[in-house]
């Protein structure tokens, strides 16, 4: 048997790398003496010489890594109804989506970032952008990609293209810098990057600034109207026709095998459902990212905070934690604990309806030439039949399509009234806001431990290496999804009774995983509604950093979102003053009030001089 020559050696290297980053066993990869491209489970990359120099080798290297990670982390479908009909708003959408798949890999695998730059490095020896001498000149695709690259890695463009970079971005920066920033958050849900993507064209005016479309709400006009009476009067029970199909429409976690060196197992979340947009389905779940809790650091602003590993972290879904029954029985008693509570928070969620709904009613502009007949000018009519101003004309409402995310602090220090208090408050927020077409997402953050979990055992098993950062296993809870029907996460709320689930509080990493989920949403105004009843603490963090290390890193992250976020960020504070560290906060001493300055705050927000 002929021995195997070092080409076909490094062709089925190449091969058995891209297979496993891409997790397509079936994938095939060729050498080509044309342009590189992929096709299906077929990838051609650039053939070396014989004697396999290296530059060449990297180049393969490259785009093999480029094309596998498109292959695992691109959905050309979802990519092909996002972009834009112009062909060069095209070019620069399909370069930025192009960063980002790259940029997924990059972090985490260094051998994978270095032959990605050793693939763009050949790429631009070719490209205009290092021939420009005037801004016009540099293609804006090229130029977006690389200051995308750099926003979701670091990594500086190649000194070869630097001189073209120069030209433009300055121009690029005073334009959609804060759009350049906010793709970083949505790094691994293609989805929301898209959204984000699109708006980054639109400041940029390579394409016109389109409405956002709202689809229909479910069971809006029918069994919603059904249960309105009945809730406005305090009821608790709710009809759960079909109870197998409610689970059958709870989000699966998947967990994939990482493609990095140390052979890590990363859990993600499937935020895609089948028949996106078909009625009945819930819809997009907004910003939930493949690896929900990335390391802090890796966002801008944050630099001095980290997590030892995120390796035990976990986004799940309230549903998974308990079965049906018990979060039947839990629901029951979460009911019974606020039986004569629920009837005065109802009231007062009433009188934000009617708030809400006073902001979306009629409006009418009056004498007018042409319109609808007004029936107070009758009179006129009859006496002078050929008066031209008996007409009025409806006037359209400015009323913003709103969602509002309650993020719930479930440390242990909100075990008892304070949580009960807060399940049932969001309860009814979720209600009542859904009545009025704004969106509710309910969140919950504790940790999956005491003192450290895994993540503690880990750094011990590593030999306790110094400054740590975070050092416990998260476990942030979505409790109701923004495009799910109150009717069907209404039990989910009972799992806050659960004994055993108030652990400690993060709440920087919390806030920050709500803002992500938030910013990606398509509603024009996002609120952010924060309840917690202290300051972060964990103590297996605290004890092996600063006593401040948490606080800090809470305060980065509201500095951030107030100052740099399209989200609207508002606390409460339970018993703890909470004004000290947000610009928009009310503190109470009693749980009890909870339910009317909620109320209170949320009717502020949506006053019509805000």
């Amino acid at each position: 048997m002929a021995a195997q020559s070092p080409l076909d050696a490094l062709r089925a290297v190449l091969a058995g790398t891209a297979r496993a980053l891409a997790h397509e066993p079936e994938l095939d990869l060729s050498f080509t003496a044309d342009a590189p491209s992929a096709s299906l489970k077929q990838l051609r990359v650039p053939m070396p010489g014989r004697n396999l120099p290296r530059e060449q080798v990297a180049e393969a290297r490259g785009f093999a890594d480029g094309f596998a990670l498109r292959q695992r982390h691109h959905d050309a479908t979802l990519h092909g109804r996002a972009a834009p009909a112009d062909a060069s708003a095209r070019a620069v959408f399909d370069a930025v989506e192009q960063a980002r798949v790259e940029a997924i890999g990059a972090r985490s695998m260094a051998g994978v970032r270095a032959n990605l730059s050793h693939s763009l490095e050949m790429r631009l020896r070719s490209d205009p952008l290092t021939r420009a001498r005037t801004r016009a000149e540099v293609p804006l695709a090229s130029a977006l990609g690389l200051i995308v690259r750099e926003r979701l890695t670091g990594d500086a463009p190649p000194m070869i293209a630097q001189p073209g970079m120069a030209l433009i971005r300055d121009w690029i920066e005073e334009k959609a810098g804060s759009d350049l920033d906010a793709l970083g958050l949505a790094l691994d849900d293609q989805r929301s990057f898209a959204r984000l993507a699109t708006k980054l064209l639109e400041d940029l005016e390579l394409i016109e600034i389109q409405p956002e479309a709202t689809e229909p709400e479910e069971d809006e006009g029918g069994e919603g109207e059904e249960q309105q009476e009945g809730e406005q009067d305090g009821e608790t029970d709710e009809d759960q026709p079909g109870g197998q199909s409610d689970s059958q429409m709870e989000v699966r976690s998947e967990t994939s095998a990482d493609s990095d060196t140390e052979g890590e197992t990363r859990e993600s979340e499937d935020g895609d459902f089948e028949g996106d947009g078909e009625e009945g389905d819930d819809g997009d779940d907004g910003v939930q990212p493949a690896r929900p809790n990335r390391p802090m650091a890796d966002t801008p602003g944050f630099l001095d905070y980290k997590a030892y590993t995120t390796r035990f972290d976990e986004v799940v879904e309230a549903a998974e934690l308990c079965d049906e029954e018990e979060l039947t029985r839990l629901r029951a008693y979460l009911d019974q604990q606020l039986t004569h509570l629920q009837g005065a928070v109802t009231k007062l969620a009433n009188r934000l309806q009617r708030r809400l709904m006073a902001q979306q009613s009629r409006s009418w502009d009056f004498d007018q030439e042409e319109g609808l007949l007004d029936a107070a000018r009758l009179a006129r009519v009859v006496v002078s039949p050929g008066h031209s101003l008996s007409y009025k004309i409806e006037r359209e409402t400015d009323f913003r399509d709103t969602v509002v995310t309650l993020l719930i602090d479930n440390s242990g220090s909100m075990r008892g009234r304070p949580i009960s208090i807060a399940a049932i408050s969001a309860d009814i927020m979720a209600r009542t806001l859904e009545r009025c077409g704004v969106k509710v997402e309910i969140l919950g953050f504790t940790t999956r431990a005491w003192k450290g979990g895994q993540s503690r055992e880990a750094w011990l098993q590593a030999g306790r290496p110094p400054t740590p950062g975070r050092l416990n296993d998260l476990r942030h809870i979505v409790y109701k999804r923004a495009d799910e029907p109150y009717r069907r996460a209404r039990k989910h709320l009972g799992l806050m009774m659960r004994e055993g689930l108030l652990k400690e509080n993060i709440d920087g990493e919390a806030l920050l995983w709500a803002h992500t989920r938030l910013i990606g949403r398509p509603e024009e105004r996002k609120i952010l509604m924060v309840i917690s009843d202290g300051a972060p603490v964990d103590d297996s963090t605290l004890s092996v950093n600063s006593g401040s290390y948490l606080e800090k890193h809470l305060r980065q992250v509201i500095a951030w979102i107030e100052n740099r976020s399209p989200v609207e960020l508002i606390a409460i504070g339970i018993g703890h003053d909470v004004t000290r560290y947000y610009q928009k906060a009310v503190t109470i001493m009693d749980a009890e009030q909870l339910g009317g300055t909620m109320v209170e705050q949320l009717a502020g927000l949506f006053d019509l001089e805000q």
